[in-house]
């Protein structure tokens, strides 16, 4: 269980007390609130998110309005583990890359797994304005264009800290898969090999065929030891319990044990472009 669920589950444990105590069924509480029975039960079970109304109206119909403050309280703290991307992306690709800005400030030490792309403190202006319109197609959220791609080239500013370090994990698949035009993409391999080349972070590419005691199901960015960051197709996580931040650590380290890195790993994106340039000229010739 995540602790977004766990969080909504002790939520629904906490509301469940407070209509026992005020001696209601749930049916008679939802009658009162002009809410469907079934909609008490979901909410105790944990498996739906309330809101601040239904919390308001909670305490109010079982006699507890100074329980209110404390139901919202646990809302907020939930909220900050889940936030769907419609609501995360409201304002904009670029409202939201600027939000990162003091987290990256005050962190000292990324570690960051990517299974599915190139990380954005490595991405291409041209990459990540492909990157962001797929965002504003799926969400339905504004397309706020070249001041997004601004933004995710500033933020990568901060790979020129003194003070920070930076440990970054490639897939191998997420330098073959093709999210933008072919001659995006070579710029965007070229741009990771430069990357290799300068140091400025220790970048590691596991190969597909190498034996990994983990499976590298998702991506996730461990800011410091203290808060994980996962991007899902509907939503951000952010893990800060210890509990829920400690397997992504051990996950890291062992997904560190399968990479290479340095000349290894220029060769293997080198193949990668070599692979790409020799399908794009097939594909040309059979034209």
């Amino acid at each position: 269980m995540t602790d977004y669920q766990t969080a909504r589950v002790s939520l629904g444990v906490r509301l469940r007390e407070l209509r026992e105590g005020a001696g209601l069924s749930g049916r008679e509480l939802a009658f009162r609130a002009g809410w469907h029975p079934s909609k008490v039960s979901r909410l105790e079970h944990g498996k739906q998110t309330a809101s601040t109304d239904d919390l308001r109206s909670w305490a109010l119909l079982c006699g507890r309005q100074d329980a209110a403050g404390g139901l919202v309280t646990q809302l907020r703290s939930l909220e900050t583990h889940y936030a769907n991307w419609r609501r995360q992306l409201a304002a904009g690709h670029e409202a939201r890359q600027h939000s990162y800005f003091p987290l990256d400030e005050r962190t000292r030490r990324f570690r960051i797994f990517e299974s599915a792309c190139v990380p954005g403190f490595l991405q291409t202006a041209e990459y990540a304005r492909f990157m962001f319109r797929r965002g504003v197609r799926l969400h339905g959220v504004p397309d706020d264009g070249q001041r997004a791609v601004d933004a995710r080239i500033e933020r990568q500013r901060v790979l020129e800290a003194p003070d920070k370090t930076f440990h970054l994990l490639i897939w191998e698949p997420a330098l073959r898969f093709r999210l933008a035009p072919d001659t995006v993409m070579a710029d965007q391999l070229e741009h990771v090999i430069a990357e290799l080349t300068l140091g400025r972070a220790e970048i590691g590419v596991i190969p597909m065929r190498c034996s990994m005691d983990v499976v590298p199901s998702h991506g996730f960015w461990i800011f410091d030891d203290d808060r994980v960051i996962v991007e899902t197709i509907g939503a951000e996580l952010c893990l800060t319990d210890d509990d829920a931040v400690e397997p992504y650590r051990r996950v890291f380290d062992q997904l560190s044990r399968s990479a290479v890195r340095g000349p290894v790993a220029v060769r293997l994106v080198e193949g990668v472009i070599g692979d790409l340039t020799g399908a794009a000229a097939s594909r040309q010739k059979r034209s």
